[in-house]
């Protein structure tokens, strides 16, 4: 009996170890392994999206969490995806950049308002600061300009003042300096 067990043991294919993401409202099952064509365990989430996913509006500049250049909004928080890895968001929705313009095509408020106030100027760091103000707004569709500031605290920009970047979202929100 004990030979028929290892037999049928050794005859069952590994299972494949999965990571669901939904990413701007289209799901993506992505296989976990080190495969050229899998989702190695160590990936970041920033990794993944640009490089497995196509989606380079997320940007990787530090690759360390120092710069807000990667934000995201993973299940409606605005989460840093260079220090996130891709196989600890099995299940989660996420949202980037190329995610906020709506079903028509329309810029998001916020897209726009930073638009209407130049709040960017090279606009690498642009989409991780507009997805941590979008986070905020979420939770605080009127928030003060010191609540603001704190929650762009963790973004920088080397080409502008963070004035711009401020007034932008306190436009989004309804609410002039």
């Amino acid at each position: 009996m004990a030979l028929k067990t290892q037999r049928s043991v050794k005859q069952r294919a590994p299972e494949k170890r999965m990571v669901r993401l939904t990413v701007n409202g289209k799901v993506h099952d992505l296989e976990v392994g080190t495969r050229s064509d899998q989702v190695d365990p160590a990936h970041t989430l920033a990794y993944t999206l640009r490089e497995t996913l196509g989606l380079t509006g997320t940007k990787i500049a530090c690759d360390g969490g120092a710069c807000g250049c990667c934000t995201v909004l993973i299940d409606g928080k605005a989460k840093l995806s260079c220090m996130t890895l891709t196989v600890e968001c099995n299940g989660t929705s996420v949202a980037t950049i190329e995610g906020l313009r709506d079903a028509r095509g329309e810029l998001d408020p916020l897209q726009q308002a930073f638009i209407d106030e130049t709040a960017f100027q090279c606009g690498f760091c642009t989409p991780g600061i507009i997805m941590a103000a979008k986070g905020l707004l979420s939770e605080n569709p009127s928030p003060t300009e010191e609540e603001v500031k704190e929650a762009l605290s963790g973004n920088f920009c080397r080409c502008i003042s963070h004035y711009h970047v401020v007034r932008a979202v306190m436009a989004a929100s309804g609410k002039t300096r």
